[in-house]
């Protein structure tokens, strides 16, 4: 499995990107991403936590969303005083607030604040033939100097996705991953 590294980012409504960006804007393309139609948008935004904190320059994903969120990785959380579940995306009921600084506008968000689930993109021809549901949890081993066992890895089945598995900066720079490198699910 290839390995995707992701880092810090946020998904808006169009409703919240036109708030943080002006009244009609569209998010532009950054660079394309791995899984078909996403990408990293040249938008970016200020993320505000419960300590005044702010990190800046959070790039926003695309396309938008029926929900606005920020996935963050456990030492950004830190940072922002914040202590966000691990969850799905989209899954962002009861976690934390979080506040989002545009060119044109803010938003505040009650919950929208998480550590995203490990996961693993896959198509459902792929899960069928290893015998994974969406309800399994995976073990991926990471070879190498600096070899690791992630547990907990929650399948993603769509026909769209590309085969790919998603960590957080954190966990790759644990078990010392740049992206692109060939991982194995046990």
């Amino acid at each position: 499995i290839p390995v995707g590294v992701s880092a810090r980012h946020a998904h808006v409504t169009q409703a919240h990107l036109e708030i943080l960006y002006g009244g009609g804007h569209q998010l532009t393309v950054h660079t394309p991403l791995y899984q078909p139609g996403a990408f990293a948008a040249n938008e970016t935004v200020t993320i505000v936590g419960r300590r005044m904190r702010a990190i800046e320059d959070v790039r926003i994903l695309g396309p938008v969303r029926d929900y606005s969120q920020v996935e963050l990785a456990r030492t950004d959380a830190i940072r922002l005083g914040l202590d966000p579940p691990i969850r799905d995306s989209g899954d962002v009921a009861g976690s934390e607030p979080i506040v989002l600084i545009g060119p044109k506008g803010s938003i505040a968000l009650k919950e929208g604040a998480i550590c995203a689930t490990r996961h693993i993109h896959m198509t459902p021809q792929y899960a069928e033939s290893f015998g994974i549901r969406e309800d399994h949890l995976l073990k991926v081993r990471i070879p190498g100097e600096r070899a690791l066992t992630f547990e907990n890895i929650r399948p993603k089945i769509s026909p769209g996705y590309v085969f790919q598995m998603h960590l957080d900066t954190d966990d790759a720079n644990a078990a010392g991953l740049r992206g692109g490198e060939a991982v194995e699910i046990l």
